[in-house]
């Protein structure tokens, strides 16, 4: 049997006027974050994990944020392809564990939900994908509120 793995990392600038979409949860709060899409930042992580264990490039190569297509689209369709794209490579997602890292808000009650639509996006068990919410500790851009990241690792084995 044959593995690949993949990482994916993502950030995403706060603005104002946008719902804040994580996992492909809306979350209630005064400001979101900017960006092409609904900007969610755990779901392009999990997007990029998967393709970089295809070495199929990343989000921006599949779903450019200069194509009209993609504005305001929902990154739970996004997922949707790149799992459709992990399939017909042959592939099958073993796993994925992702993080997180917010100031706020609090992000712990959301996690289940976020958890569900993953795995229905991918067609997966939720017991395969970990989320996983931690702050900067005031640390750098994230401590000082200017944006959120997220960081997924995804392993794939061969049908």
């Amino acid at each position: 049997m044959m593995f690949r793995v993949g990482h994916g990392y993502d950030v995403h600038r706060w603005g104002k006027g946008r719902a804040l979409v994580l996992g492909g949860v809306e979350i209630p709060h005064d400001m979101g974050l900017l960006g092409h899409s609904d900007a969610d930042v755990l779901l392009h992580a999990i997007c990029d994990a998967l393709l970089g264990a295809l070495a199929l490039g990343d989000i921006g190569t599949h779903f450019s944020n200069t194509d009209p297509a993609y504005k305001d689209i929902s990154s739970l369709v996004l997922l949707g392809r790149v799992g459709r794209m992990v399939e017909e490579a042959g592939w099958k997602v073993g796993n994925l564990d992702a993080t997180v890292v917010a100031e706020r808000p609090v992000l712990s009650h959301y996690i289940p939900t976020m958890r569900s639509k993953i795995a229905t996006a991918l067609s997966l068990d939720t017991g395969v994908v970990s989320i996983k919410a931690t702050t900067s500790e005031g640390l750098g851009f994230v401590g000082r509120q200017e944006g959120i990241v997220a960081f997924a690792v995804a392993l794939l084995w061969r049908v």
